[in-house]
């Protein structure tokens, strides 16, 4: 299974920008899917997450900001990105949990894409 995103790049501050990636290969179902974000010199953190039934979770940094959203037909978790600061400037990587495998014979495990670049000019 390999994920591939897209959707970044550079914006002034106030703009917006939508975070796309989509899973390919082995895929019987989804489960949790995500984002996370990157600063440089600061550890990865969650942006937002969603479950295979929809229930959201952001950061209280994104609140109000960030929307998640799956398009489970197409394997694709999106994270639309509005009043964007400075701050938000990081490397977004998207996360799913993905099962593999038949009804009867399956496991889960978790990818990560490679990370689309955001940048958010004063």
């Amino acid at each position: 299974v390999q994920l591939q995103a897209s959707g970044g790049g550079l914006v002034q501050a106030g703009g917006s920008l939508r975070l796309s990636c989509a899973a390919y290969g082995n895929i019987f179902s989804i489960n949790d899917m995500g984002w996370y974000r990157q600063a440089p010199g600061k550890e990865r953190e969650l942006v937002a997450t969603i479950t295979s039934g929809g229930a959201t979770n952001y950061a209280d940094s994104v609140k109000g900001r960030f929307t998640i959203s799956r398009a489970n037909a197409k394997n694709t978790v999106y994270l639309q990105m509005n009043s964007l600061k400075p701050e938000d400037t990081a490397v977004y990587h998207c996360n799913q949990e993905v099962v593999s495998g038949t009804s009867w014979n399956n496991y889960d495990m978790d990818y990560w894409g490679k990370g689309t670049q955001v940048t958010v000019s004063s």
